[in-house]
């Protein structure tokens, strides 16, 4: 026969999106592979393609794990997907219409049993029709013609919205290679609506026909035929968690964590650690994490120094509905102990995690977890500095509006946790104002002050309800790190203790403060003011104090979504 090889130029590999790489095609008795061209491998690193090996920019297709092949209409001009044996799918972009009377013959001659199928795009722009699952993907069908196609391996959360209306996420581009800065705008959210309802067999009805039998005899019913009324809506949405599960969840995960308390967003998730990617499942919402989103993490204690938080930023954020949450924070019980197997030859490539990771874990749960986030996201831990409040703790307790929290002075910023959870980097911060730290009421000094952050070109935040016994060791840290305090009667005046003698006694010190306060024409004397005996003083915070009647504390409002 000679060579029967067929070969066609500037063909794009489209297996993934984003990807701009172009290469050569070639088809023979052994089966259809792929080349980047000199220059193009770039556009390929960080990729985890099945059969393609990134380094050297070759797909290779065995004939045998083919298993369907189909030529349709692209946005490039035409494309050939390759649908495998195992549900993966393959495509390849840019083949000309001239091309197809050449590849239809080549498959017919070189692989005996295969066709070139023409998939016919609908058109008609219908909003209805019919979902087909096949392997990974699912295609949306209307008059019998597939209309679009999702990727099951990007989908990173489903749930019911309602009885009938089913929200698939997706998550965005993969790869190191992919840059989302100037990127076109992409699919972030679809929903699906599902009306009726569908009969599905029942748990009893899976057992044995003995066992059947048995109790309908005893219960004086049938035990055939048994079914179970389920809306249709419900098995979609089964249906989409089991598929996209084929995609990215398959082999062995590292580690599992089991029932971990998340403050943000609230409720008890199940982790499950892969090489590439983390698994949150909860009992409505599921989500894949992918580690390189991840960027920052954090390790503090809370003020009650029973328990430990672990925050992780993330990047893009995780969505539930029309939230966003750009933080995780799980909470541990600090004295909580456990012993942990992780089973590193489920990676890919064990030897990357030499030196991150052990075999074996016997130490705090909070510890424990912490390490493996950092050995597989390969992301530093940041824990609290070296900050003490009045008492010990690593934070204060604060207030963000009306959210209690608390406030963590770390060593490059502040941590403001669990809700909402904010990091402000010392670069981002102008300067500082304490307010209402001398203020007095009716019944004698005010037991709390508040701490305004001025910010460069962004909002300013403004946390309140801080214990009055927080103001020293918060000043020592803002002079500790350079950074820029205001007086609460003038912004624009600056107070600056740096410049007082250290061997002056307190006396002197005070007179250079007072000294700047009458420069900037603040200061006055005691006999210029009188006390006024119908005025009662009122706190300028926005948030109620915790000893005022009205007060009413927001983290018993604070439900799940």
């Amino acid at each position: 026969m000679g060579d029967s090889r067929v070969q066609f130029s500037d063909i794009y590999l489209a297996t993934e999106p984003y990807i701009k790489s172009v290469g050569q095609v070639r088809i023979g008795t052994s089966g259809i592979g792929w080349k980047a061209a000199e220059g193009e491998t770039e556009a390929l690193k960080g990729l985890t393609i099945p059969n393609l090996v990134a380094s050297s920019g070759m797909l290779a297709l065995q004939r045998d794990d083919l298993r369907r092949l189909q030529w349709q209409r692209v946005a490039r001009g035409y494309g050939l997907r390759i649908h495998m044996k195992n549900g993966t799918l393959h495509k390849l972009d840019g083949f000309t219409a001239d091309d197809y009377e050449t590849l239809r013959d080549a498959v017919k001659q070189l692989f005996h049993g295969l066709t070139l199928e023409t998939r016919d795009i609908s058109i008609k722009g219908w909003n209805w029709g019919k979902p087909d699952f096949e392997g990974t993907h699912m295609s949306f069908r209307v008059d019998n013609r597939p209309m679009f196609d999702l990727p099951m391996a990007y989908v990173s959360n489903t749930n019911l919205a309602n009885k009938n209306e089913v929200s698939v996420e997706f998550q965005g581009p993969r790869g190191k290679g992919v840059k989302r800065k100037g990127a076109p705008d992409e699919l972030v959210e679809i929903r699906f609506y599902v009306p009726g309802t569908t009969t599905t067999a029942s748990g009893g009805a899976e057992k044995s026909d003995n066992e059947g039998s048995e109790r309908g005899e005893e219960n004086g019913e049938k035990a055939e035929g048994e079914e179970e009324e389920v809306s249709a809506a419900s098995v979609f949405h089964d249906t989409i968690k089991e598929r996209a599960d084929l995609g990215q969840v398959s082999g062995d995960s590292i580690v599992q964590f089991p029932e971990i308390l998340c403050l943000t967003p609230r409720g008890r998730y199940g982790i499950d650690m892969f090489s590439h990617f983390l698994r949150l499942r909860g009992k409505t919402y599921d989500y894949k994490v992918p580690y390189e989103n991840i960027q920052r993490m954090f390790l503090v204690s809370k003020p009650d120094e029973l328990h430990m938080m672990f925050v992780v930023g993330l990047n893009p954020p995780i969505r539930q509905g029309q939230t966003w949450y750009p933080y995780l924070v799980l909470q541990f019980v600090r004295d909580e102990e456990m012993a942990v197997d992780l089973n590193l030859d489920a990676d890919e490539d064990p030897q990357r995690l030499e030196g991150k990771l052990r075999s074996h874990y016997d130490e705090p749960l909070y510890r424990i977890v912490a390490n493996v986030f950092k050995g597989l996201s390969d992301k530093r831990v940041t824990e609290g500095g070296s900050f003490r409040a009045y008492h010990g703790a690593q934070g204060i307790k604060a207030s963000l509006k009306a959210n209690e929290g608390t406030l963590y002075p770390l060593d490059k910023g502040f941590l403001f946790a669990p809700k909402p959870t904010l990091y402000i980097a010392h670069a981002d911060i102008a300067s500082i104002v304490f307010s209402r730290v001398g203020a007095s009421s009716a019944t004698g000094k005010m037991r709390t002050f508040d701490l305004k952050l001025n910010m460069h070109g962004s909002q300013d935040y403004q946390f309140s309800s801080i214990n009055r016994e927080e103001h020293a060791s918060l000043e020592d840290y803002m002079e500790e790190h350079g950074i820029k305090m205001l007086s609460e009667l003038s912004e624009t005046t600056a107070v600056s203790y740096k410049g007082m003698d250290a061997d002056s006694d307190g006396d002197a010190g005070v007179a250079k403060v007072a000294g700047a306060f009458d420069a900037a024409g603040l200061g006055g004397s005691e006999d210029e003011s009188s006390e006024d005996e119908d005025f009662i003083a009122e706190s300028e915070s926005d948030v109620p104090e915790e000893f005022d009647d009205k007060y009413e504390s927001s983290g018993g409002s604070d439900q799940e979504q």
